[in-house]
């Protein structure tokens, strides 16, 4: 175990964190900051607080590369919430919004905004069962409220690493690979992650979004469903997921100061190690057709012999691997390949899948 008490967990979400982030957010729990109380504890209206939220909405334009003209909100909900409030605010109901389909969680997107106006399926790849990535649409209507995509599919192991040019407001559900990298954010009028991938625990979404369009909410809206009554409250309409965003907090401190570019490169690495190992062991084989679509967050794969795969996972719980087992849609094996996983973690994995293989031959 790593520390000799902590699995090597490469769970989809909740995700690893790095052991820093956890002493540290241990440490506030029975008492934050010597003020005599629990993180836990903490009054969201409180001057500890408003810090806190500040902090980590400048640090999240900082890391973006982003300017004020962009409002980052803290919410709750999940992707879920995501997928109906950005129809509400942005989808007239004769209005119609483009979406790429490239996934589970795409398509429940896209599905969720079929309630509230017209919706274009721009491009899919649901024929194929999403074992490739949907090309980018040539061309784009002007007239499309928005268009909608997932940069990064967790179930099926694909990742878009482009940041695309839009004629219209473009919009991401980024929730398992933001600051997996350097990217262009102020290509986006609107991007969204849950917490519980690279960003920290589960509880808070961040959400991204330029304040031009806050002017275009189309509905009216109980303020809890509007983004602008967000905006204007500074994430505090309600009572937030204080320690959620806390945590994320320390998630973000420690993501600068490692740095985008050694994160980047780190995570390139990861990918690298266990797809090689993938591709050279006789018993596994990955599952997405074009290596180029590859996610480096979630590499997915199976056992060429079914009787293999309760036998490897148990393996693996044996080594204090855990985590691995593929979503319930596709089966198989998913290794989470987050910020807060080390190349020690993947390393340890490749030498139990060749030591699985020395023993199966």
């Amino acid at each position: 175990m790593m520390n000799g008490n902590r699995k090597y967990n490469f769970n989809s979400g909740p995700a690893t964190l790095p052991d820093e982030v956890l002493q540290e957010a241990a440490a506030a729990v029975l008492n934050y900051k010597g003020t005599g109380i629990s993180i836990l504890e903490m009054g969201h209206r409180s001057k500890e607080y408003d810090a806190i939220n500040d902090e980590s909405r400048e640090l999240v334009k900082e890391l973006c590369g982003l300017n004020n003209d962009y409002e980052v909100l803290w919410m709750q909900g999940g992707g879920r919430l995501q997928f109906c409030m950005i129809p509400m605010n942005f989808l007239a109901e004769n209005d119609t919004a483009g979406y790429i389909d490239s996934g589970h969680w795409a398509a429940d997107a896209l599905e969720t905004a079929m309630h509230y106006g017209k919706v274009q399926i721009l491009s899919s790849t649901r024929l194929h069962k999403y074992d490739r990535l949907p090309e980018w649409p040539s061309a784009i209507s002007k007239e499309l409220a928005y268009v909608h995509f997932t940069t990064n599919n967790t179930i099926y192991g694909t990742q878009y690493k482009h940041d695309p040019h839009c004629p219209v407001p473009l919009i991401a559900d980024m929730s398992s690979d933001i600051f997996y990298a350097k990217r262009d954010y102020s290509r986006y009028a609107m991007f969204y992650a849950v917490a519980q991938k690279n960003l920290g625990p589960a509880g808070a979404t961040v959400v991204v979004v330029h304040k031009d369009m806050l002017g275009r909410i189309k509905r009216d809206l109980p303020a809890m469903l509007n983004y602008k009554a967000h905006a204007d409250k500074n994430s505090v309409l309600n009572t937030p997921p204080v320690f959620a965003v806390y945590v994320t907090l320390l998630m973000l401190r420690w993501m600068k100061a490692k740095g985008l570019e050694t994160i980047e490169k780190e995570n390139k690495h990861k990918a690298q190690i266990l797809y090689n190992e993938i591709d050279r062991n006789s018993l596994f084989e990955g599952t997405v057709q074009q290596t180029a679509d590859r996610s480096l967050m979630n590499a997915c794969f199976v056992a060429k012999d079914k009787e293999h795969e309760t036998h490897f996972l148990k393996f693996c719980e044996e080594r204090d691997i855990t985590g691995i087992k593929g979503h319930r849609l596709v089966g198989g094996f998913r290794a989470a390949l987050y910020n807060g996983i080390s190349v020690h973690a993947v390393e340890h994995l490749v030498a139990a899948m060749q030591e699985f293989e020395n023993l199966n031959k």
